[in-house]
């Protein structure tokens, strides 16, 4: 049971108390800005930036050199290989390769093979939508509605997703189980292990989603042995804006073909044989299409090998203390003035941000950003507040509490409009 106390003082002692302090000077914090946004994009580092640079001189020196005298034909094993030690995965298991939503389409693509008689693919109905619009429009190519071939299990509050609802919904018909290892707007951390052994009691392939938990909550894939999974890496893991993605394949697959097939799928050592016919790589390289980029993976390298450096329990550690302070900060000085906590409580089944939740969200939400503090509103009423490991502070998350205070004795949010801006 950790204890906290309401004074700043008691926020000062414990950053001093914080082994991972020293990595705050290593991020581009940005000026008079408590910045509470980083699982939806995490903040520039100077180690990236100083990789990227490094990047564009191989470049200018080399030229068409940089693919073998500097090593990047085969960087995304080198960042696959960083990857690996965050879900637990062998490194040839892991690669870094295209956007989400893309890889989204090669898992689905590399392991629908709709029959008559099993056809369908479950999923939820609270997961960030590009992972759906991804799965109907693979059912659709296979000649399908997704009206019949997408069953969709309904939470049952609008907010979580209940493991038991899915895996009774793992009927006969259902060829694979796609869900979010964390939920973008309620921060429940799901059961990954339970549902994947159920599904593969039934015959079921299972994927997940890790975009919202990857860098902020350990996966042991040994232990849950999905099929496959994909995540962003401009959350937690700092990659950059639109950073390239990262995609799994559980190592008894790398012999099935995959569904988009590319020449960087290729053998390595026939790549250049320039053949008609494809020769799949048996490893997740394999499932690689087009030419990655170099100058994205870069920074994201920086940034892998700054996890290395810090240590993922480390970071999991403090993320799970300090959201624990912001909790205990909201329900005694916040909950007074409507505010309660939307996400779960217990460690295991919350990942990196809290969710903040008030039926004026979306003009505090604005009033928050005219005052210093950079949030995240989703639709209709959560305020999204991740104090990220590496680089927020504890007096920071204090200080942003104080804010909110003030904003809220002072009506200051009666100013805002309650309409939507294009990037909630």
């Amino acid at each position: 049971m950790r204890t906290f106390e309401l004074t700043r003082e008691f926020a000062q002692e414990k950053d001093r108390q914080d082994i991972l302090a020293k990595f705050q000077d290593r991020f581009y914090k940005i000026k008079d800005t408590i910045y509470m946004d980083g699982n939806s994009l995490g903040l520039c580092s100077k180690d990236a930036e100083a990789r990227i640079i490094e990047a564009i001189e191989d470049w200018k020196r080399d030229g068409i050199g940089v693919w073998e005298k500097d090593g990047y034909f085969l960087y995304q094993d080198t960042l696959g290989a960083l990857c690996a030690p965050l879900v637990n995965a062998d490194p040839d298991e892991v690669t870094i390769m295209n956007s989400t939503t893309n890889n989204v389409h090669q898992g689905i693509a590399t392991f629908y093979h709709p029959t008559a008689d099993r056809y369908k693919i479950l999923v939820d109905d609270v997961n960030f939508p590009t992972d759906r619009y991804a799965i109907d429009s693979q059912v659709r190519i296979h000649g399908y509605d997704p009206a019949e071939a997408v069953k969709v299990v309904k939470s049952r509050d609008g907010q979580y997703i209940y493991e038991d609802d899915i895996i009774e919904a793992m009927t006969d018909d259902v060829c694979i189980v796609f869900l979010p290892s964390a939920l973008y707007r309620s921060a429940q951390v799901i059961d990954m292990k339970k549902i994947a052994d159920a599904a593969h009691d039934r015959g079921i392939y299972v994927g997940f989603d890790l975009c919202h938990s990857i860098g902020a909550v350990p996966h042991d894939f040994k232990a849950i042995q999905p099929d496959f999974a994909v995540w962003c890496d401009y959350k937690y893991l700092n990659g950059g804006p639109g950073a390239i993605a990262g995609f799994y394949i559980n190592r008894k697959h790398f012999g099935m073909e995959p569904g988009l097939a590319g020449w960087h799928g290729n053998r390595k050592d026939t790549q250049f044989d320039l053949k008609q016919e494809f020769e799949h790589a048996y490893n997740a390289g394999g499932f690689q299409t087009g030419t990655q980029p170099v100058f994205c993976m870069a920074g994201l390298e920086a940034s892998l090998k700054m996890f290395a450096e810090a240590g993922l329990e480390n970071i999991r550690a403090k993320s799970l203390d300090i959201t624990d302070y912001m909790m205990y900060l909201i329900d005694n000085k916040l909950a007074q003035y409507g505010f309660r906590v939307g996400n779960p409580r217990e460690d295991e089944r919350r990942t990196g941000h809290v969710a903040l939740v008030h039926d004026d969200a979306i003009r505090i939400n604005a009033a928050m950003k005219a005052n210093g503090v950079l949030p995240d509103f989703r639709f209709p009423d959560v305020i999204r507040l991740a104090p990220v490991a590496l680089y927020t502070s504890y007096e920071e998350v204090y200080d942003m509490v104080e804010i909110i205070e003030e904003i809220m004795v002072n009506k200051k949010y009666e100013g805002f409009s309650g309409e939507r801006g294009t990037v909630a």
